[in-house]
């Protein structure tokens, strides 16, 4: 884990999902899921491309995560039905 002084702590999205489940931020995660939320969710932490990958400040990733609100197995296909 990065110091607290210092440069941010940039990780992959693939080690962003590994080190979010080491650090029992969250139960699991993919880094495709990681990759989802940060295509689909405005409120996801800043990304930076770095080659063919992109990578985040675990340090803004971790709070993140922990403060989300999961909808695992929420059916969103029905629930856009019923409010329309």
């Amino acid at each position: 884990m990065a110091e607290a002084e210092g440069g941010p702590d940039m990780v992959s999205f693939r080690e962003l999902a590994r080190r979010l489940v080491a650090d029992g931020v969250v139960e699991r995660i993919t880094h495709q899921r990681v990759s989802q939320l940060a295509r689909e969710d405005p409120q996801f932490p800043p990304t930076v491309v770095i080659g063919r990958s992109k990578a985040v400040d675990y340090r803004a990733a971790a709070p993140y995560f922990r403060t989300r609100k999961s909808r695992q197995g929420e059916r969103t296909d029905l629930k856009r039905q019923t409010e329309e």
